[in-house]
């Protein structure tokens, strides 16, 4: 006969047969059955086993509560899913068995952990449809409440997910993502990408009457692969959909087009060199990202990465982004004092992520240095407000529209908030009464312990005595074994060491009984207030949103002005023409990687009408490939909206870059040189039009 523990537990396991089960039962999570041998040979600790009825014992593993983090880490890594259940109400006496449940399923696609994320990239999700060669593609990243969805064809939706190299793809069974790198590829029933199931799932939690509501009328393959998103994370991680609160339809032709090929060879994100140093992030300064990248905050460094990847095509917003670049660039002390400002601004998104997770009835808890992080971050903004607002001109209010300072907010933080809290120390002393006379009362259990033990001293004449407190045993005496006849006879023996014996009196029991009472009551309380603090930060999640959104711009555009500032960059001129026209161009990395001022610059000039074709010739290491990138470069430079290397510069808008340069043989595939060149400039000009550059 199994025991009702192992009941609950194989109930709730059914329900997740494909998830490892983290099962909490006190201060551990317990793995079971395969899962534990599974868990014990991955995270290398002890297999055991554990009685479960008459006769039957059950393999077991487990970890403490609080090294949950570190842990997932090592099995997400791995490629394994992770259910993790909670015990949902505290024991009572009398109830042999506490009730539990699922509250998330860590997936790769899922965290919203700050240790196991990387701050400076975002972390995706996305989900992918496919009919008739047409491809809807949606992503989120649920650690900042992303959400993006757009529909293209096969090629068109293989470079964006080049662009977002998500950690997880949810696909319908049997359909292959059009592209390899999709990190861990999540199957579902075809039924979750059904047309009805996937307007109800979107429309439902967005509160929306319709499709044309959402900007998604027409548009059935997006529809399916957002609503299929969205019941993946109300089915595994619902405590984050609270987050999710806009979704934004993509429309073709609003991002010049870079294709995963393109983007590796003009090291945009990472050095082509492969090996240790491409794996470790070494290498850094041999890409484009590492040397624009002076941000301050992740937020920061989050959507520069973006805009590298998706330059602009529309002139109005790139010259949005240039005033604002050079906003900074104009003063030096503007830009010096920004940063300081940004420097104490933390991953607002993030830690919102967490502390709204936590609101209402959610068991997922929040950490106290989120909100420090979120009480730090927004009590900056007034600050940033005023050295950016100083100004009066248009860039500065455009900067200001949406930099909210979230006031009431930043003031609960403040007036709530411990500056330096720990696990039971949360909220500050003074917000509220109800919680400072309960911790008064624990602090007047201190004052007890420390009477009692002198008291029982001078009494007993045993003075090594001492009172302590252990949550096994409770509140005791302890008394060395040659102090034992010393003990008076109304002391009760509680518990025996090999050193000495542990007692209790009816004095410290009723103490006992008092204490533990006021300790739980203070829990409730905190916990209470914890809650209702993490409610009113959520309610005012959207506002807090955009003003983040607000610093990552700011922080984007004064990084950019530093590299202007610092590497010797001008505003290229960015119009409708035809024409790419530098004088003294610069490769922007080379130029960091050589000895200052030995960088040679080079004049370019193309144009559909004139000079449409650039033919390269010179020897072995003469600088053609870097000529070439530098070209490539410095057009998609122009279309984030940086300034440029060079003495002068004039960019008609760019549609597509494609590159081979630096490209490699596949001989594996029985291709020669000749052959991959043939095949891959066949490809880049099949796909390109009167305003695409291609290099190679």
């Amino acid at each position: 006969m199994t025991t009702p523990l192992r009941r609950q537990y194989l109930e709730i396991k059914r329900r997740y047969p494909h998830a490892l089960l983290f099962f909490r039962l006190g201060d551990f999570y317990e793995t079971f059955d395969e899962d534990a041998k599974t868990v014990a040979r991955e995270l290398e600790i002890t297999l055991t086993s554990r009685p479960m009825g008459k006769g039957e014992r059950a393999p077991l593993a487990g970890i403490p509560h609080h090294s949950l983090d570190a842990y997932l880490g090592k099995l997400i890594a791995r490629g394994y899913k992770v259910a993790v259940c909670e015990q949902t109400e505290a024991p009572v006496k009398g109830k042999k068995l506490v009730d539990r449940r699922v509250v998330r399923v860590v997936t790769p696609g899922t965290l919203v952990e700050d240790d196991l994320l990387e701050s400076a990239a975002n972390n995706y999700l996305a989900a992918l449809a496919e009919a008739d060669g047409r491809w809807g593609l949606a992503y989120a990243d649920v650690s900042t409440g992303e959400f993006a969805c757009l529909e293209g064809d096969e090629s068109e939706v293989a470079a964006e997910l080049g662009r977002l190299a998500p950690a997880e793809t949810l696909s319908p069974q049997g359909v292959t993502p059009p592209v390899a790198g999709t990190g861990t590829l999540t199957p579902l029933p075809a039924a979750a990408f059904a047309d009805k199931a996937a307007e109800a799932s979107l429309l439902e939690h967005f509160g929306a009457a319709s499709l044309e509501a959402l900007g998604l009328a027409g548009r059935r393959l997006a529809t399916r692969a957002a609503g299929a998103l969205i019941g993946y994370l109300r089915e595994n991680q619902p405590a984050v959909l609270g987050h999710v609160t806009r979704l934004s339809p993509e429309r073709p032709g609003r991002f010049m087009s870079l294709d995963a090929s393109t983007v590796r060879n003009l090291e945009i994100f990472e050095p082509l060199r492969s090996g240790p140093e491409r794996s470790t992030g070494a290498g850094r300064e041999r890409t484009l990202l590492g040397v624009l990248d002076l941000t301050k905050t992740a937020m920061g460094a989050r959507l520069l990465r973006r805009w590298l990847g998706q330059p602009s095509l529309d002139r109005r917003e790139i010259g949005e982004r240039q005033d604002g670049v050079a906003f900074f660039e104009s003063s030096a002390v503007r830009q010096g004092r920004t940063a300081e400002v940004l420097g104490r601004i933390g991953d607002v998104e993030r830690s919102l992520t967490r502390v709204s997770s936590a609101a209402g009835s959610s068991p997922v808890a929040t950490t106290p240095r989120d909100l420090v992080s979120l009480r730090r971050g927004l009590g900056s903004l007034p600050a940033l407000r005023e050295l950016i607002g100083g100004d009066g001109g248009e860039a500065a209010q455009r900067l200001l529209a949406e930099l909210h300072t979230c006031g009431e907010t930043a003031s609960l933080l403040a007036a709530a908030i411990a500056d330096d809290p720990t696990p039971g120390a949360v909220i500050r002393d003074g917000f509220s009464d109800d919680l400072d006379g309960l911790r008064g009362a624990a602090r007047d259990t201190r004052q007890y312990v420390a009477e009692l033990e002198g008291r029982e001293r001078e009494r007993t004449g045993i003075k090594t005595l001492k009172v302590g407190y252990n949550r096994v045993f409770g509140y005791y005496i302890e008394v060395t074994k040659a102090q034992v006849g010393k003990v008076p006879p109304e002391w009760q023996r509680k518990q025996t060491l090999v050193g000495g014996e542990r007692y209790t009196t009816e004095e410290l029991r009723d103490h006992e009984y008092k204490a533990l009472q006021a300790k739980e009551r203070e829990e409730e309380v905190e916990g209470r207030l914890l809650r209702g603090v993490c409610d009113q930060v959520a309610a005012e999640g959207a506002r807090i949103l955009e003003a983040a959104g607000a610093v990552a711009l700011i922080d984007v555009l004064r990084a950019l002005a530093e590299a202007a500032s610092r590497y010797g960059y001008v505003r290229p001129a960015v119009d409708e023409s035809d024409v790419i026209a530098l004088r003294d161009g610069r490769h922007p990395v080379v130029e960091r990687l050589v000895a200052e001022g030995t960088f040679v610059p080079n004049d370019t000039d193309l144009s559909s009408s004139d000079a449409q074709v650039i033919v390269l010739t010179g020897p072995n290491m003469a600088g053609k490939s870097t000529y070439l990138r530098q070209v490539a470069l410095i057009a998609l430079m122009a279309q984030v909206g940086s300034f440029v290397p060079a003495a002068e510069a004039r960019i008609g808008i760019v549609d597509r870059i494609a590159s081979r340069v630096g490209a490699l043989d596949d001989i594996a595939a029985g291709h020669s040189t000749f052959m991959v060149e043939m095949l891959e400039t066949a490809a880049m000009l099949n796909g390109s039009t009167a305003r695409s550059l291609l290099v190679f």
